[in-house]
């Protein structure tokens, strides 16, 4: 039975100092753009002044959030810390010293669990996607790259070094990583029950980038570390981790112009500005929190490919949501709220125009297309046709 759930509540943009149209116009905005949009939720306090899910998705779909699953490893590691069973300067080689026996470079070894939440580890990152590793962990400790240096020294994105945090939290606690934070977090805020983490080989939890959750999930996580790890009064996780977790730690410019990626990094936590910080997964899983409106905004999609355009996601919402935004009610809009509606109501996602149906699905239904070398490492794939529906099989690295 989830705890609380109440916190949670429903109003117009209006009674929280938000025109619905300027919300029409942000959507807009996206839309002309081509943007894949799959749920977008936007929310000042506990209150949640817009809602709306992309046909076909629906409130209920179990999003992948992708490298969001970082953030939620960090809460993690937060709780294991406030119950006295690790130390963030703790060597990771105090947890890992069968794995790392083998490994001569000392600064692997020194390198600390602190260091390893803010993308500042020792070595470069090697791609286990195409070593296809039997253990992930074993692989990471492994690794043979002639470049080192003291762990803290630089900022530079460590996917699998994130994973290994996850790992460490389900060698301390002997549970899935998820379970642990469903007995720390979850079942206090309102996390479904079905909620969970795909899992890697040797069997530990894709905690850099499988966790599969709900947008409301998302929301009520995002809350929860928007309240300084509080919920509805009560402080589930100390709030020092908390602020220390989102705040700027390491720079991460390294070219001298503002970006979304730009602004520093805390504890598997991006920066932005107005002083907000982020939840960051590939192809736009985002949660946005900006303590200075105590806004959130969570919006998830698909917009892999499409780098260039995802800057007007965070430009559109500061400039046209948070900027614009007052602190206090503004009289209720009924012919912009409807108009919002009527326009969002008929929004699906972003597909291919055109006839639905073609000759030419016969000529290539059931065929298998093999592939020569290419970046994703798709080796085969299939297009099945079956009355309306379509079906894409395709063979990679991970299997069929």
């Amino acid at each position: 039975m989830h705890k609380n759930v109440d916190l949670i509540t429903y109003t117009t943009p209006e009674s929280v100092g938000v025109k619905s149209e300027n919300i029409e116009r942000y959507i807009k905005r996206l839309e002309e753009k081509g943007l894949a949009t799959h749920s977008m939720i936007l929310a000042k306090g506990n209150e949640v002044f817009f809602e709306h899910y992309w046909e076909p998705f629906t409130a209920d779909f179990q999003h992948r959030m992708y490298s969001v699953s970082k953030s939620f490893v960090a809460l993690a590691i937060g709780f294991l810390e406030q119950d006295g069973l690790l130390d963030l300067d703790d060597p990771i080689s105090k947890y890992f010293a069968e794995e790392l026996k083998n490994q001569p470079d000392q600064n692997m070894h020194r390198q600390t669990i602190r260091h390893m939440l803010m993308m500042s580890t020792a070595k470069p990152p090697q791609d286990w996607l195409r070593a296809q590793p039997d253990d992930r962990v074993k692989f990471y400790f492994s690794n043979d790259d002639r470049e080192s240096r003291p762990s803290g020294t630089i900022f530079q994105y460590d996917s699998t070094g994130s994973f290994v945090l996850c790992a460490l939290v389900e060698r301390i606690t002997g549970k899935l990583f998820m379970e642990y934070l469903r007995e720390k977090l979850f079942d206090e805020i309102g996390v479904s029950k079905e909620a969970y983490c795909l899992k890697c080989p040797g069997g530990h939890s894709w905690g850099d980038s499988a966790v599969l959750c709900t947008p409301m999930d998302l929301f009520r996580v995002a809350r929860f570390v928007l309240n300084g790890g509080s919920w509805n009064g009560k402080q589930l996780l100390n709030e020092r981790f908390v602020r220390e977790a989102t705040s700027k730690l390491i720079d991460n410019d390294f070219k001298g112009f503002a970006s979304r990626s730009t602004f520093g990094y805390g504890y598997l936590f991006w920066r932005m500005h107005h002083d907000s910080f982020y939840l960051n997964g590939m192809g736009s899983q985002y949660a946005i929190c900006v303590p200075e409106k105590d806004m959130i905004m969570i919006y998830n999609a698909d917009n892999q490919g499409k780098d260039p355009l995802l800057e007007s996601i965070f430009d559109g919402f500061f400039d046209l949501i948070v900027d614009e935004s007052e602190n206090r009610a503004l009289p209720e809009n009924k012919e912009a709220l409807d108009s919002l509606k009527s326009y969002t109501d008929g929004l699906k996602l972003l597909a291919q125009t055109g006839e639905r149906n073609s000759d030419f699905e016969q000529k290539i239904n059931g065929a298998t297309y093999r592939f020569e070398e290419n970046p994703m490492g798709i080796t085969k794939m299939q297009f099945i046709f079956e009355d309306d529906r379509g079906i894409l099989r395709y063979t990679n690295a991970q299997g069929r």
